[in-house]
């Protein structure tokens, strides 16, 4: 699935010469907890959100340092602070560095970039200009929407654990050849692992792969020898 096939189209947007109350009531109003900024000719020009609003002046939250970490933070630093405490306009208190896509971006890239940048939402362009957003509830509802595959094989018990053990080959927890044993379409796995994730890890795998019914671990944890 692409961008353009999950993203909100109609996108609730503030102005930069919009005041931080006008952008706070707006972001209240409409149950959202940040929007892009477009100016005059829709273009997009940052991205306002609760996080900006969050150590405001007007409510007492602004941020409450020691002198000493004053005395070791730089000025551009401190100035840069004061601004996003103190500024009157969406201008003033946005982030105008934004992370875009366009419509045809992969949603595993797109959720790749949210997870690494630690962001919750990511307007999508078009000719420079905004033409939606994906949020994480737009990817939540897209899995919501999506039909578990459906498992089809004619496979033989043998080929499927061909085809366990294939999926399993690049992950550090795999399992060696002779101890996935595959009857009747159910996966027996066999072998020792270092924790519980492991196990999990192993199950989900196999059920993944097409011809699995059911996946049964029987596995165990190493050995502690006792010191002499």
């Amino acid at each position: 699935m692409l961008a353009i096939d999950v993203m909100t189209p109609s996108v609730i947007c503030a102005q930069p010469e919009m005041t931080v109350q006008e952008a706070a009531k707006r972001l209240v109003e409409n149950g959202i907890s940040g929007m892009p900024v477009v100016d005059a000719n829709g273009a997009l020009v940052g991205i306002i959100s609760e996080s900006d609003l969050l150590h405001r002046v007007e409510t007492g939250t602004e941020s409450k340092r020691s002198r000493w970490i004053e005395l070791f933070s730089s000025t551009r630093d401190l100035a840069s602070t004061f601004v996003k405490e103190h500024g009157r306009t969406v201008a003033d208190v946005m982030t105008a560095s934004v992370i875009s896509v366009d419509g045809q971006t992969p949603i595993a890239d797109i959720a790749e970039l949210m997870e690494k940048c630690g962001i919750k939402r990511v307007p999508v362009l078009r000719a420079g200009k905004l033409a939606g957003i994906v949020t994480r509830a737009n990817l939540i509802r897209a899995l919501a929407s999506a039909s578990p595959p459906v498992q089809h094989s004619a496979a033989s018990d043998r080929e499927i654990a061909e085809a366990i053990v294939a999926a399993l080959h690049d992950k550090r927890w795999a399992l060696s050849k002779e101890n996935v044993i595959v009857k009747d379409g159910v996966a027996h796995l066999w072998g020792v692992i270092q924790s519980e994730e492991e196990e999990r890890a192993l199950c989900i795998a196999a059920l993944e792969v097409q011809g699995v019914k059911e996946a049964r671990a029987h596995l165990s944890y190493p050995t502690i020898m006792p010191l002499m």
